[in-house]
Parts: C-alpha cells; structure tokens; sequence
C-alpha cells in the first residue's frame, strides 16, 4: 500500500466554544505534516473575515500552507479582485475556488453580466490571471444538484481544469467505487488534472445524513444499518464511523490514490485514526513543511 499526502478541511468558528474544539484539532492534526489545509467560506461572504483571521493564525502557528475556499456568486468582480490581491498579500497562494451556494434571490444558471462571473470555470481563469494562485476546484462523483446530467457535470469540470485549475477535490463518497467510476470518466473525458477524494468522517449520522440528502450524496443501505440503532450510544458510533473511515482511506491508498482531503469538520479523533492507518505516526509536535504552495 502507497502513502498517500494528506490534506484537512476546516471552517471558521462562530462561537467560543467552537473555537476552543478547533484549536484543540488544528495542532494534532498538523503534527501530520499535512501537504495543505484549508479554510471555508460562507455563502455570500458571510464568513469572509473569519476565514481569513482562521487562516493567517494557523500558518503562524503550523508553517503548514493554508488554502481560502473563495466563492464568487453574488460578489462584483471588482470585490473579489480587492480580496483576492489581499489575500495575496498576506502570503495566502492556495484557493479553493467555488460558485457558492445559491441566494434565494437567484436562480441557476446566471444571467450574462459582465460585472459577474457567471461560471467557475471563468472565475479559475480570472484568478490565475491577478495572481499565480494554486486553485483547487470542487467536483461530484455522484453530480452536482444542479447539473442536469452526470456528463454534463463531467464537462463543466474540464473546463475548469481547462481553465488553469490544479486539482479537483471531490464531493463527499462513502461507496469508494463511485470514486473510482467517476475518475474513470473524467479520463475519458480527457480531463488529466488530479482528482483527490475528500472523505468526511461522520461524527453525527442524522446530521450527515440530512446533508448528504440536500449534495445528493448517495448512503449505502449497509452503512445504514451500520448506525441503526446508535443514536444514543456515542461511543459505539464512534468506533462504526473510524472503522469506515480507516477503510476507505486503506482501500484508496491501496488502489494507488496520491493524495485524500479530509473533511475534518474541526474535530482530530476518527480523522486521525485514518491518517494513522496509512502510516503517518503522530507525537503531537508539529512538523510544518513551513512553504506555500506558491513561490512569492
């Protein structure tokens, strides 16, 4: 079995107790030394700040790369231009470039106007062109809710990728075939950028389940079983969710998977059995690669 880079997902806090399980995470998790990790983005900008605050304190308490999710519905492209040369003046070289989640005053897909970007895919190519970023873009194995067809999904990703994109990070799976399936595809297609698996470690099943049911994130009936019956035995779906996790990170590295993004959700136990499993000891102290992705 190949080890695999690792990579962690957070998202800002919106309270002190929040907080404090975030912090309490981020340095376990980047005793790994991690190849990156990043920070999301509300919609409409509505964790705008706080993202950044997130990010500059853990680049200067990890020296591991921080990459901004960066979400263009909704935002001129004046703004983003504003925030994007701030961002790259505080040392930020990584983005996770992303549509958004749609206002209710919105509708898919957008109406032409050249004060707004309309798809991601030119949103990636007016990125690269202010600033030399690495871009990650998101993709679906299981399509997005609001692609009409699989394929057509498949296509507004190459331009993406097209457009300049690094890599793509996929959607939550918990089927690793639906990844492979989708991979598969997407060569075909003739999309030859990296696409890295992002798991999500399930810490509340009703809570995942809800979610997944709005991305159109396919549970397996097994894995609902799995849980049936657990709601008040924490502890026991606990050890169900690590022994998923481990297994579908062991399987992916098995298969020859480069790299897995970890959707953390700002907690270190069941992500750090996986990362553990492929290998990577952790004694708490962090090991930074202290680099950006980005030369300055």
């Amino acid at each position: 079995m190949s080890q695999p880079t690792v990579s962690f997902e957070f998202f800002p806090p919106k309270t002190e107790k929040a907080a404090e399980t975030l912090w309490e995470a981020v340095p376990l998790l980047a005793a790994f030394a991690p190849l990156y990790m990043t920070v999301t983005y509300g919609a409409g900008g509505s964790t705008r700040d706080g993202t950044v605050d997130t990010i500059v304190r853990m680049a200067q308490e990890t020296n591991i790369p921080v990459g901004a999710h960066l979400t263009f519905i909704n935002t001129p492209k004046d703004q983003l231009h504003e925030f994007t040369s701030a961002l790259w003046a505080a040392g930020i070289r990584h983005l996770i470039a992303l549509r958004g989640d749609m206002p209710p005053d919105l509708h898919w897909p957008l109406d032409p106007d050249k004060e707004y970007f309309q798809y991601t895919s030119d949103f990636v190519e007016g990125l690269k062109r202010w600033h030399d970023f690495e871009i990650s873009v998101g993709c679906y194995p299981e399509k997005h809710p609001d692609a009409k067809t699989p394929e057509d999904d498949i296509r507004a990703l190459k331009l993406k990728c097209d457009a300049g994109a690094d890599r793509a990070i996929t959607q939550f799976f918990f089927d690793n075939d639906i990844y492979y399936r989708f991979v598969e595809k997407c060569r075909k297609a003739g999309i030859a950028t990296p696409i890295c698996p992002g798991l999500l470690p399930i810490h509340d099943f009703k809570s995942v389940s809800s979610f997944a049911a709005r991305c159109q994130a396919h549970i397996p009936e097994w894995l609902i079983a799995r849980f049936d019956g657990l709601e008040d035995k924490p502890e026991e779906a606990q050890k169900v969710a690590t022994e998923l996790l481990v297994r579908q990170s062991q399987d992916l590295a098995a298969q020859g998977v480069e790299h897995i993004h970890y959707y953390c959700m700002n907690k270190a136990p069941i992500t750090t059995e996986a990362v553990q499993s492929l290998g990577y000891a952790n004694d708490g102290q962090i090991r930074g690669i202290a680099k950006p992705l980005k030369a300055s």
